[in-house]
């Protein structure tokens, strides 16, 4: 699968040093999702209910419980990014971890997000201490990996809450490691392993630590 051209014209745009290098997702990686979502969802006449992995058939309408179809997720998302986004903060410890790992590797951000709210989204992360490139991508992210791993340095590290993600960049053996990352507890509960990963976390301290150790010991092989 190939990167929508907007992607590739970004990344084309993002200079690394060669270092390391750490793609990792934003929302509910760094920057809280599920939270002000739900928010956004009562005051808008709908609940998120935490029964499986993923939004829909989670989402219902507050006044008679039925669960929505996947287009209206679709628009109450876009509402939200477009709308809603200050609300979000840093999930606990992303901001430090982060800051302790630039001092030895570059980092850039994939998301998801709309591209029309990816300047927005850019603004924000500055704004929290973290003014790393930002990267909208549409779809699977393994192909965007891909070409940022192939103008970086080595070892690559990818981080994600979404299970497709991780097995697009998995399967396409875009990162040396692969980190599920999920901060929200009740959907870290809620996801299933995922074969060939390294790493299973809601937690920054325990995924900052494994990303320096295994920095070290790549250094220490070199």
């Amino acid at each position: 699968m190939s990167v929508a051209s907007h992607t590739a014209e970004q990344i084309t745009a993002v200079r690394l040093s060669g270092r390391p290098l750490v793609v990792c997702d934003v929302d509910e990686v760094v920057l809280s999702f599920i939270g002000p979502f739900e928010t956004y969802l009562a005051d808008s006449g709908f609940r998120l209910v935490a029964r499986s992995y993923g939004l829909t058939g989670n989402i219902e309408r507050l006044d008679d419980g039925t669960a929505i179809a996947q287009a209206e997720v679709g628009r109450l998302l876009d509402e939200f990014f477009a709308r809603e986004t200050a609300r979000q903060r840093p999930v606990e410890g992303a901001i430090d971890a982060l800051a302790a790992l630039e001092a030895v590797a570059d980092i850039v951000f994939l998301t998801n997000l709309p591209k029309a709210y990816r300047d927005t989204r850019a603004e924000m992360l500055v704004d929290h201490g973290v003014p790393y490139p930002v990267v909208a991508n549409e779809g699977p992210k393994g192909p965007a990996v891909g070409r940022l791993a192939a103008t970086g340095g080595r070892p690559v590290f990818f981080l994600d809450d979404s299970p497709s993600n991780i097995v697009s960049v998995r399967d396409a053996a875009a990162a040396d490691h692969v980190i599920h990352f999920v901060a929200d507890r009740r959907f870290f509960d809620l996801v299933d392993p995922i074969d060939g990963i390294a790493l299973r976390s809601n937690s920054w301290t325990e995924t900052g630590d494994f990303i320096r150790a295994a920095i070290d010991a790549a250094t220490r092989k070199a």
